[in-house]
């Protein structure tokens, strides 16, 4: 049993020397802590993935009147509900925003981001405007400025899932 517990802790030492490593680096996630050495041992920062380019609106007036100008143009729109704590809300920045046939999918389309990360009164206005209860959610409005209440996202969504709703949603 003492080899067992050894090993065990030699194990885990290793994990979190990774870890401490990955930290170092800049790494992002627990699952890959070592994802940036790949290339040759580069210590250097890992590169933010590109992505969508979001508008903040930070209350119901706001984007009230975003809506309005996007309406008068005749663009349809991305609504996203955001939050720094929301790790869905990550992996849609890190995994689904930044793929291709999401950023053309969405092209045209103005982008907009409620940031709903202090739950302050302005964030559950917003949050209760549309009865969602957090994020991540992303509601989707067509041309003429009414909701596609049928295309709305709750949660965590692929890019292969992502871009055929949002390109059906948008008009695309």
């Amino acid at each position: 049993w003492m080899r067992l517990w050894k090993a065990f802790g030699i194990i885990l030492l290793a994990w979190g020397l990774m870890m401490l490593v990955g930290v170092a680096t800049g790494q992002g996630t627990p699952l890959q802590p070592l994802r940036g050495l790949a290339g040759g041992g580069s210590l250097q920062a890992p590169a933010v993935p590109a992505g969508l380019s979001f508008q903040r609106v930070a209350d119901v007036n706001a984007l009230d009147s975003a809506l309005a100008e996007a309406r008068a143009a005749g663009r349809p729109v991305m609504l996203d509900f955001y939050a720094d704590w929301c790790v869905s809300c990550k992996e849609m920045e890190h995994n689904t925003f930044p793929d291709p046939a999401v950023t053309q999918a969405v092209a045209g389309a103005l982008m907009l981001q409620a940031d709903v990360t202090r739950n302050s009164a302005e964030d559950k206005a917003l949050l209760k405007r549309f009865g969602l209860i957090g994020p991540p959610a992303i509601l989707f409005f067509g041309a003429d400025g009414e909701e596609r209440r049928g295309s709305r996202v709750v949660g965590y969504k692929p890019p292969a899932e992502f871009a055929p709703l949002a390109r059906e949603a948008l008009g695309g």
